[in-house]
């Protein structure tokens, strides 16, 4: 058993030096990536949403994003393999520059799984490989779950679903070039405030999905702190900035606020 101040300095090491990480939590089920992964996650569910898709298809799309590239938009892979869903120039996806773009990647992957008659009711084993055409067509089943629980954070059906510890924010990108990135990906319109973003969702889903975005993008643009209604996330170096917490400064059920530093 550890006492009371082993236990508080092995919770002050974890906090001051653990690696920065995101957690999403749904249907009952955690699972951990990193700031990275997570942003690229958001990016490719945001794109679904805009498609107005099924939330099958982000479930399948980030299954796939984690077996192709664990997430990360690598430049390299087999033969001319590249980005999140390792798409091949020579096979017709695009240029190394436009698959190299998440955005420009996820929507041709959402391209191509629209053309399947049916995808919504398949096994992600069968679409994927449709898609795909691995040589191991088993191994996206592997990462259903993960996929699911992070389509159903990332897409706002579950609510304050995730949260990121951070370290402090060094730097942050404009507050126009988050906004516009935000409208671009998700579809939905966001305005400036100072240095605030302000969204304002059709629906709750809609205003948590957007929420939930900013939090997943918040280490690589200095995202201090996201209101959604009357939830909060600040941004912290402990646990706590794994969950939401009661705003104190809350706002209408659909509205967003993003404030960076």
């Amino acid at each position: 058993m550890v006492g009371g101040g082993g236990y508080f300095a092995y919770t002050t090491f974890i906090a001051n030096f653990g690696e920065p990480s995101c957690r999403a939590t749904a249907l009952g089920q955690e699972v951990t990536f990193s700031p990275e992964q997570s942003a690229n996650a958001a990016t490719i569910t945001a794109v679904a949403l805009k498609r107005n898709l099924p939330a099958r298809a982000a479930t399948i799309a980030n299954a796939t994003a984690i077996t192709e590239s664990k997430l990360r938009n690598v430049r390299f892979g087999d033969r001319d393999s590249l980005g999140l869903f390792q798409q091949r120039p020579s096979q017709g996806w695009g240029t190394e520059e436009q698959i190299l773009d998440p955005v420009y990647s996820a929507n041709k992957f959402y391209d191509a799984l629209t053309e399947i008659a049916g995808y919504e009711r398949m096994s992600i084993t069968q679409v994927a490989q449709k898609v795909q055409r691995s040589g191991f067509p088993e191994a996206y089943a592997d990462h259903e779950h993960e996929g699911r629980v992070l389509a159903s954070t990332l897409a706002g059906h579950s609510a304050g679903g995730i949260g990121c510890r951070l370290d402090d924010a060094i730097s942050s990108t404009p507050a126009a070039a988050i906004a516009q990135r935000l409208t671009a990906e998700l579809g939905v319109p966001a305005k400036v405030q100072g240095t605030q973003v302000q969204v304002t969702g059709r629906n709750a889903p809609q205003a948590w999905a957007a929420g939930s975005w900013a939090v997943a993008h918040a280490e690589a643009d200095g995202i201090t702190s996201v209101t959604v209604g009357n939830r909060s996330w600040t941004r912290a170096r402990g646990d706590a900035a794994w969950s939401w917490h009661a705003a104190s400064r809350p706002v209408a059920p659909t509205v967003v606020v993003i404030t960076r530093r």
